[in-house]
């Protein structure tokens, strides 16, 4: 299942990917529209501060996901097909186990709606936050594939030994 990795020594923290989340799951979906909204349109992942560096945070769509064993709803579930982990608002009780449950601090606590979560931009072939990295630290993939660019990555920056 292709999930969103992050290579962490090309993040800027300059978070063009969380208003990019946030348009996409916005009413009229771009910008302009966006920023004209009653309620203003909120990401879905948080940059942080890690140890003094930027750190994307948002739901990695675990093999096996505590927030959805941690649901007493059933709101929270694992598509067996498609692997993603998908939330039901409306069977949410708002009870918050999922956000103490996630080990990632990937479910964002709303007291006015659902816990809300990436969802992945299930409507398109790409995640908005992707397609939004200007440095291209995010990306969409396979775990094989970002492993292997992960080491390409590594062996690219290890200093040169003379």
């Amino acid at each position: 299942m292709k999930k969103v990795y992050c290579l962490f020594d090309r993040c800027l923290g300059c978070r063009s990917c969380e208003i990019a989340c946030a348009v996409a799951h916005s009413a009229g979906r771009g910008l302009e529209e966006a920023m004209g909204e009653k309620e203003r349109p909120r990401s879905r992942l948080r940059i942080r501060n890690a140890g003094g560096r930027p750190l994307p945070v948002q739901c990695r769509h675990c093999d096996t996901p505590a927030c959805a064993e941690a649901c007493i709803s059933g709101a929270i579930r694992k598509d067996a097909e498609t692997g993603r982990v998908a939330s039901d608002p409306e069977r949410c009780v708002r009870c918050w186990m999922c956000v103490m449950a996630c080990p990632y601090g990937a479910i964002l606590f709303r007291p006015e709606t659902a816990a809300e979560r990436c969802d992945l931009c299930r409507e398109e072939d790409e995640p908005a936050c992707v397609r939004a990295c200007p440095t291209k630290a995010l990306l969409f993939c396979e775990r094989a594939e970002f492993e292997s660019l992960l080491g390409k990555e590594r062996r690219r920056m290890k200093p040169a030994i003379p």
